[in-house]
């Protein structure tokens, strides 16, 4: 049994270059979303830019929590607790400014650059460091209950 098609369109010359610059578009984003695909780094860096908003955004949330919560306790507390508060701050800083006139006169120089190079050493692996205190802490903690 023959099947004889209906009759067929002839395109024109317009309608083939429409089908084909539409053709052209369509590889062209294909291409584009694969190429997007592959690019690990321009990945990373968008996760990384939408990661860090988020972690501003929240910490903007915590700043706005810390201040009310520092408003109520600040209103709760008797101004004589205060004004020995802010008398304590004042001394504290007074000795730290005196320790530290104290330690620039009297340490040798060649242990004021080695304490400045430990000091920056800490602050660049300041997380290892924390995990190594709490690992610690937790031993203390586990010998001094195997103790009691």
């Amino acid at each position: 049994m023959t099947h004889t098609p209906a009759e067929q369109h002839t395109p024109t010359p317009a309608e083939l270059r429409e089908r084909i610059e539409h053709t052209r578009r369509e590889l062209g984003d294909t291409v584009q979303a694969l190429a997007d695909k592959t690019d690990v780094k321009a990945r990373a860096q968008r996760k990384a830019g939408a990661l860090r908003e988020q972690a501003v955004v929240k910490a903007g949330e915590l700043k706005v929590q810390a201040a009310k919560v520092t408003s109520r306790v600040q209103d709760k507390l008797p101004s004589q607790a205060k004004e020995r508060a802010a008398q304590a701050v004042g001394q504290a800083r007074a000795a730290a400014a005196g320790a530290g006139r104290m330690w620039e006169e009297k340490a040798p120089t060649s242990l004021q650059d080695t304490t400045v190079q430990y000091a920056q050493r800490a602050r660049d692996n300041r997380t290892v460091l924390l995990v190594a205190a709490a690992g610690v802490i937790v031993l203390c903690l586990a010998a001094r209950r195997r103790r009691s």
